[in-house]
Parts: structure tokens; sequence; C-alpha cells
């Protein structure tokens, strides 16, 4: 088992083998490079995106900055937005659907670090040598997500379709869909319904409508 395989597997893994090492200085470069085009050099930034990304679909945003830490490891759906200063440390598997937006500073992180220090330091690895190990799991956002500005999504959470998450929220846990929820930790505040319309905020809504 590799150890790419064994942070799929949920197991501990040794983040500084020279092949995870590799596919990150991969990842780490091309996040710089996307981070120093311009918004109006949509060619480049595909192209790095093609390269960075596990996969995508169409019609997506990232405005950068960004920071992927493996890159190969996350999936974007379509029409995906994403404001300034995206992190998503993707040691385990990120996914991410369509039509879904981040405001600034949303950070995803799924490695995971004993708690107990000398842990931490290091233990004695599948083969018996001493190594700085960690584990990692996985996130997953739904379809038609909005997630504030300063959320931090941690490892092992889902999130469900069509959830608001208020703005400097902590989601530690999963969140049913079509919730608004805030807090640190996040917590549900209540369900999203047809009377969140902006069709009853109608000084809001002025001479704009809301599509059939």
């Amino acid at each position: 088992m590799t150890e790419e395989e064994r942070i799929f597997d949920g197991r501990l893994f040794n983040p500084g083998h020279p092949d995870l090492r590799k596919i990150k200085a991969k990842a780490h470069r091309l996040s710089q490079q996307y981070s120093h085009t311009y918004e109006d050099q949509v060619e480049e930034r595909e192209e790095i995106l093609q390269q960075l990304l596990g996969g995508r679909g169409e019609k997506c945003f990232l405005q950068g900055p960004v920071f992927f830490h493996y890159g190969i490891h996350t999936e974007i759906g379509s029409h995906f937005f994403a404001n300034y200063n995206l992190t998503v440390q993707d040691d385990a598997r990120v996914t991410i659907g369509s039509y879904t937006s981040f405001g600034p500073n949303v950070t995803i992180v799924t490695p995971v670090h004993p708690l107990i220090a000398s842990e931490r330091r290091q233990m004695l690895d599948q083969h018996g040598e001493a190594r700085s190990l960690c584990y990692a799991k996985p996130v997953t956002i739904g379809n038609d997500v909005w997630l504030s500005a300063n959320v931090t999504v941690c490892g092992g959470v889902t999130i469900g379709d069509g959830c608001v998450i208020g703005a400097g929220s902590v989601v530690t846990r999963d969140i049913p869909p079509y919730s608004l929820a805030a807090g640190v930790p996040c917590k549900v505040i209540r369900s999203i319904t047809s009377e969140d319309s902006m069709r009853f905020k109608p000084d809001i809504l002025a001479d704009c409508q809301v599509e059939e």
C-alpha cells in the first residue's frame, strides 16, 4: 500500500514521504503560478487548473490567490465560484458540487494530528521507523452551497445541498441539506424554505425579478 493509498484508507501516513512531497511540490508551484495571474489571463488560468485539480466542471472561476496542498485530490463541479484567498489542504479527498460559491478566505482542512504531544513528534510507521505521522478525513460539499467569508471546514465533514454557512463559522460536523448554519462550532439555525425567497423582500428586490 502506497502512502497515498494510506491517506484514502484513513490510516496514519508519512506526509514527508518522497512520493507525497513530489505531488505537493507540483501543487504548490501551480498554486503560486495561478495566484500570480490576472483575471483576464483566462487561457493561462485554465491550463493551470487543468494540471492542478483532480477534476472540474465547466465555467468555474477562482478569484485567486489560491493554495491547494495536493490539488489532484480535489474535484469541483460546474459553475463553481471562489472569492480570494481560497485554501484547500486536500490530503484526503475534497469534493465540491456544482453552483457552489465561496466567500473570501474560505479554508478546507482534511489532515488530523494526534492530540498527544509525543505522538505528534513521532511514532513508528508500518516499517518500524520513527516518523512524524498524521491521518486525514475527506470533505464533501454539495450543490448550490454558499460558504460565507472566513469559513473553515474541517476534515470528515459533509455539507448537504443548498446550505448556507454564516461568516466566520468553523464546521466540525455534518450539516444536513437546505440548512442555514453558523457559529464556532457551526450549528444549524434553521431550515431554508420558500419563505426565504427574495419575493418576500420587495424593498431589496426592487425592479429585479425572481425567475419562475
